[in-house]
């Protein structure tokens, strides 16, 4: 499994749509390859159906091919949606892995289980399937819900979990805020490794 985090690098709002759009082809792109990939925590940008940051865990056979075509800058060619008089047409996001943090055993959590909230009409707010995950030593708790399995949502719950609590460990903490600190400051802007155009989020030759 890994762990790979989108990030808009402190952009401006076209940047935070760009990282929606990207999770969107990403996703896409996961489904051809029969990749099992899913969102476990994201930031929201300030405009509607955007985000400033999205961590997304993928597993299966072929995920270090598509992971190696995603990993670094990612260029979006567009008239800004927002500014449409702006002259810049160029923005930019990037894409790194983040270390997997070490697993936690079911005896540490205490699970406890609720109806889905959010999108999904009635179907998700009659299933109990959302999981709510507490580590009982320090009491950090995280909530993950789809319309997937009680069972697949626990399991995502421990791995989010884990990766909360690995951020208060001294070594990876420091690591990983390390990691992000950096790679939201320091976005290289004339390497892409992968660049995308117009309003469709077409992908086009460097």
């Amino acid at each position: 499994m890994a762990l790979l985090l989108f990030s808009s690098a402190r952009g401006p709002d076209e940047c935070s749509l760009m990282v929606a759009k990207a999770i969107k082809q990403f996703f896409i792109e996961a489904n051809k390859l029969s990749l099992s990939i899913e969102m476990l925590e994201s930031i929201l940008g300030d405009k509607p159906n955007t985000f400033r940051s999205v961590l997304i865990s993928v597993e299966g056979c072929l995920s270090e091919q598509l992971i190696s075509r995603w990993l670094g800058t990612v260029q979006w060619v567009c008239q800004s949606p927002y500014r449409p008089h702006h002259k810049r047409k160029n923005w930019f996001i990037g894409i790194t892995c983040l270390p997997n943090p070490v697993p936690i055993q079911d005896s540490s959590i205490a699970f406890s289980t609720m109806k889905s909230s959010g999108a999904g009409g009635q179907h998700v707010n009659k299933t109990q399937s959302a999981v709510r995950a507490t580590h009982i030593a320090t009491g950090m708790t995280v909530k993950v819900q789809s319309e997937r399995s009680q069972h697949a949502n626990k399991r995502l719950a421990k791995l989010l979990l884990a990766h909360k609590l690995a951020e208060h460990k001294e070594e990876q903490y420091q690591q990983q805020k390390e990691i992000r600190q950096r790679f939201h400051d320091v976005i290289p802007r004339g390497n892409s490794c992968l660049v995308f155009y117009g309003e469709a989020f077409c992908e086009g030759r460097k």
